[in-house]
């Protein structure tokens, strides 16, 4: 088992979304992050001022697959998500020792 977890731009969600709906995902979990990578956030001019915003707002999708599939689900991460501007976030994955599903107690891979 793996949980495949992508940092993307706010507006590419939905694309991704589709994605991996149209790849057979079932379900995943999105929340709101912030943070910055190599560009280090940006400088913004507000009524004549500028001031540096440190943290850019991206999102968060966490993604539970099968060990086989997860190379296959970072590709169609990565293609629906990329810009090819800088800021376009990271895609990372990690092995899952166990997975139980709460309602009925089940866990590993029936679990998802």
């Amino acid at each position: 088992m793996k949980l495949i977890t992508a940092v993307i731009k706010p507006f590419k969600l939905d694309e991704v979304k589709a994605a991996l709906q149209a790849f057979g995902v079932h379900g995943m979990t999105v929340s709101e992050a912030s943070g910055y990578g190599r560009q280090r956030g940006h400088t913004e001019v507000y009524r004549g001022a500028d001031y540096e915003v440190d943290l850019v707002t991206r999102v968060r999708l966490d993604v539970l697959c099968d060990d086989e599939d997860a190379d296959d689900l970072i590709d169609v991460v990565v293609k629906a998500a990329q810009t090819g501007r800088i800021g376009d976030g990271t895609v990372w994955c990690v092995p899952v020792d166990v997975v139980a599903r709460v309602r009925t107690g089940e866990r590993g891979p029936g679990a998802l």
